[in-house]
């Protein structure tokens, strides 16, 4: 399967927050070891969520949008990478932005995933830090 097996939509945080929440600990929490009181900071329901859900409906990967226009938690599950999926959300959240009028997207990602960003023409913007035992960097793309 590939993401045009998968359709990302907007989610509302009120609604989708156990889906929201199931994904990204399976992704951060138990797979990457982040601790409990990290990963949920009490700002999701500020935030804009996108999910992707395979053609079964099922959730396979899902990302937010914060007010200022930073992309964040982006969470695709393992057997679901490099099919396209972490893209299409990634691109979905960008619009979003844009329709927003955010002039700049911005992100902070993990160092091992700066290829797959800046495939989304995301660039490097500082230098690398340590957030929850995992190196980073911020990244930003301009919008218009």
């Amino acid at each position: 399967m590939s993401a045009h097996d998968c359709k990302v939509r907007t989610a509302d945080w009120a609604r989708d927050d156990e889906t929201l929440r199931r994904l990204r600990h399976a992704v951060f929490v138990v797979e990457q070891k982040v601790p409990e009181d990290l990963e949920w900071d009490g700002i999701d329901a500020d935030c804009e969520h996108a999910i992707a859900e395979d053609g079964a409906g099922s959730p396979v990967g899902c990302a937010r949008l914060l007010p200022d226009g930073h992309i964040g938690r982006m969470a695709v599950l393992r057997e679901w990478r490099g099919r396209g999926v972490g893209g299409a959300i990634l691109e979905h959240l960008v619009a979003r932005a844009r329709a927003r009028g955010h002039a700049v997207a911005r992100l902070n990602a993990q160092t091992h995933a700066i290829p797959f960003y800046e495939a989304h023409g995301f660039a490097v913007a500082g230098d690398e830090y340590d957030d929850a035992g995992i190196p980073h960097r911020a990244m930003e793309r301009a919008l218009r």
